[in-house]
């Protein structure tokens, strides 16, 4: 700890994300990554910006950008707000929405178990959390959301690290019980079997809607996310970030991401290809012994009756095969995060698994 820390700096419990280590190969099932490519017109596209005119600001206002995620969702410009990932689009949320709200007295409410992120920015802004348990199946029940006396509240849908999703119609039950403050519905693996409630924008001034290239669209290595919501919030937005970071996206990556939004064929196929892989995985991994949440997203959430989450991890990453273990954490102790790979990935591991649970 350095002299020169700040009280803030000091009592900040950073967001620990998953393993990336470089001592050897890993069949790499812990981070969400897709295991296939982005669309190669996006790869075009961003070869075609590495040219003299890197030498040159990008636009700040990822007009081009905006505009195809407008047409995408059919929306306004004005509508949709883009960031340095979602996790910046989230961060400028929680800062101008929650911590910056008129009763940011009030606590933020969200899931005991959900995107751990949402801890570190309360915690970094000051905010207390309120956290809803979800059910004992990890459900979110509606009705816990209901009647809140708090600053705003954030759903994330489907959620993580479960994999469970809710459909539109209780997303719209929330906003209707909260139409007096925001709520934030993270969407970053929306793509995977779920509705997306950008559907609702145009009827709640109180939705915020973000979501992200990294996951459904294979672009996690660029960092472009996003927002979608009323005009007054999405201005909100644009002036933290214009107080903050003018150019948050660069020209490589406005590049890429507008020529992937445009590509809905290719985000069809790399949809279809993980859901597919993901059924036959869970069929698989059930037959280990396994019991699975049901998902929606891409990855499984499992635990198996007879053997402890923690050693089969080890064991894994032994061989070589990574997936995400979050620790003593309470409720999800005994359980592995495994994100959806190729084919090829998925038999690696199940023929790993099978040794181990033998």
């Amino acid at each position: 700890m350095s002299r020169f820390w700040t009280n803030k700096i000091a009592n900040l419990d950073p967001y620990v994300p998953g393993e990336q280590p470089q001592d050897k190969q890993y069949i790499k099932l812990n981070t969400n990554e897709s295991p296939y490519g982005p669309s190669p017109k996006a790869i075009v596209a961003m070869q075609e910006q590495v040219s003299d005119d890197l030498r040159l600001y990008p636009d700040p206002n990822c007009k081009q950008l905006k505009s195809a995620l407008a047409k995408a969702y059919k929306l306004k410009t004005e509508q949709v707000f883009v960031g340095n990932g979602s996790d910046e689009v989230l961060a400028l949320a929680f800062m101008g929405y929650f911590a910056g709200n008129a009763e940011a007295n009030k606590p933020l409410a969200f899931a005991d178990i959900t995107y751990s992120f949402y801890k570190v920015y309360a915690n970094l802004y000051g905010i207390e959390a309120k956290l809803i348990p979800l059910t004992q199946d990890f459900d979110i029940d509606v009705e816990d959301y209901q009647n809140l006396d708090v600053s705003g509240v954030v759903i994330t849908n489907p959620n993580a690290p479960t994999g469970k999703a809710l459909p539109l119609c209780d997303i719209e039950t929330i906003l209707q019980a909260n139409l007096d403050k925001v709520v934030l519905v993270d969407e970053a693996y929306i793509d995977f079997g779920a509705q997306s409630a950008a559907a609702l924008v145009n009827q709640y001034d109180n939705l915020l809607v973000v979501q992200t290239l990294s996951k459904s669209r294979a672009l996690a290595g660029i960092r472009v996310g996003y927002a979608l919501g009323h005009p007054d919030l999405i201005e909100g937005l644009e002036r933290l970030k214009n107080s903050f970071n003018s150019y948050p996206i660069d020209r490589v990556a406005l590049a890429g991401a507008t020529a992937s939004v445009e590509d809905t064929d290719y985000l069809g196929y790399l949809c279809e290809k993980t859901i597919k892989t993901r059924e036959a995985a869970s069929l698989t991994l059930q037959a280990l012994g396994f019991s699975i949440i049901p998902s929606s997203t891409n990855f499984l959430f499992v635990t198996h009756p007879d053997y402890d989450a923690q050693t089969i991890y080890l064991a894994l990453k032994e061989i070589g095969i990574l997936v995400r273990y979050f620790g003593k954490k309470p409720r999800i102790d005994q359980y592995l995060r495994i994100t959806i790979g190729t084919d090829e990935e998925m038999n690696a591991l199940t023929n790993a698994l099978t040794k181990i649970c033998s």
